[in-house]
């Protein structure tokens, strides 16, 4: 089984058919988005295909180390993650073929009128295992 990262974007990403920013969107749409996004996630978990997944705060910093003795500089002059990405999945399926059968369905979430939004997701494979440190 391979891991594959779905990352879903505020912006930067192809403008989605629905593209409506949450926002503006009534409650009931957002509620019924959120349902849609953990009635997948629950059917993955049931299938053995779920790994984790997480909706990202607008608010972040980019931190850099900027010498010894200096304290760490942030922020810069390029777009910044809390600008562009909103949340990503982790799956564990059998094939990128299957990867990319389940990101089109995520695609399908509902958005502004309870119309699927048809958002562009990016998928990128997720490389290694994680670090496990023990003492």
């Amino acid at each position: 089984m391979a891991k594959y990262l779905l990352l879903k974007h505020y912006r930067g990403a192809p403008a989605a058919v629905n593209d409506v920013p949450m926002d503006q969107w009534a409650p009931e749409e957002i509620t019924a988005h959120i349902q849609y996004m953990k009635d997948f996630a629950t059917r993955l978990h049931e299938t053995g295909e779920f790994v984790d997944e997480r909706a990202l705060a607008p608010e972040g910093t980019f931190v850099r180390y900027d010498g010894e003795g200096k304290p760490p500089v942030t922020d810069g002059p390029f777009a910044e993650t809390k600008d562009l990405i909103a949340g990503w999945m982790v799956i564990d399926v059998d094939s990128y073929e299957r990867a990319v059968e389940l990101a089109g369905e995520l695609s399908a979430a509902p958005g502004a009128g309870g119309k699927p939004i048809h958002e562009w997701l990016e998928l990128r494979t997720l490389f290694g295992e994680p670090l496990i440190i023990t003492e």
